[in-house]
């Protein structure tokens, strides 16, 4: 059995960026790219793109977007509206409710201006940690960890974080990951993971941080 290095996360790091260059970005960090950087659209992108691939979440929120992209645009569609231009998206009954609820709270509340602000954005109903962290880092620039199942599973299996849930990993990962990474560990490992470091049969033998993965629960790859 060949011995591990401990995985260095500045090499790691490096290693990753060239790695997932061929591979399309993250969903959120491609709409950013393309313009759609207000803490809204973000927010409102994410909670699209739950339970949704991102090859359907990226055009359907580029559908709503060219149609209503602002919380009072949005807040004057219909239910109706919203459901129709979301409709590929996975519930997207219910996503058109929270999104519609989420933009009148906006103007009401906000002077239409979605705030910078955690404790805000998780009052909202169907956004949780994931979609806050996300749009925080993104939008507004903020230090925040988003874990979704690709950073919980490649940072298990390469031993360094040891958790059971997503929670705990981020909550790991705020103690030993460098803050200036905390925004794109996200950007960094969706691609990875989807390409990669895959839930079943990693491609291991072609994998860039082979010599440092310590390949946690890993059983068989290719």
């Amino acid at each position: 059995m060949t011995l591990k290095r401990s995985l260095d996360i500045e090499t790691a790091i490096t290693k990753l960026r060239e790695t997932v260059k061929p591979f399309p970005k993250a969903a959120m960090f491609a709409l950013a790219d393309e313009g759609y950087t207000s803490a809204f659209e973000q927010l409102i992108a994410c909670i699209i793109s739950i339970r949704t691939y991102d090859e359907v979440s990226l055009p359907v929120s580029r559908r709503l977007f060219a149609v209503a992209n602002t919380p009072t645009e949005v807040s004057q569609l219909s239910l109706e509206q919203i459901e129709s231009l979301i409709e590929a998206s996975t519930y997207a009954k219910r996503k058109a409710a929270q999104i519609k609820t989420i933009a009148e709270t906006i103007v009401s509340e906000y002077d239409g201006v979605l705030p910078c602000d955690a404790e805000v954005m998780l009052s909202f109903k169907g956004v949780g940690v994931k979609c806050s962290n996300l749009t925080l880092g993104i939008a507004c620039g903020q230090p925040h960890i988003s874990v979704d199942v690709h950073v919980h599973r490649v940072t298990n299996r390469w031993g360094y974080v040891r958790t059971k849930t997503p929670e705990q990993t981020t909550a790991d990962l705020a103690t030993k990951l460098p803050q200036k990474y905390w925004i794109k560990i996200n950007n960094l490992l969706v691609p990875f993971g989807k390409h990669i470091c895959t839930g079943k049969l990693p491609r291991c033998s072609s994998c860039s941080l082979l010599e440092m993965c310590q390949q946690v629960d890993v059983v068989k790859h290719r």
